[in-house]
């Protein structure tokens, strides 16, 4: 999920870089989710690992 945060992010700054700020800010919304998606799975997936000791 990481990664795909990762690929919107470069496709918004290819984006931008060319003057198509419509699409630029369209990926760069679905970067952002994508990565706040992977930082809450991320904590889950940690507490679960620490309580499970």
């Amino acid at each position: 999920m990481l990664y795909y945060a990762v690929v919107f992010f470069v496709i918004a700054l290819i984006a931008a870089l060319f003057g198509f700020t419509g699409i630029a800010a369209g990926a760069a919304g679905i970067a952002k989710i994508l990565f706040i998606v992977f930082l809450v799975i991320f904590v889950i997936t940690l507490l679960m690992g620490i309580l499970k000791r």
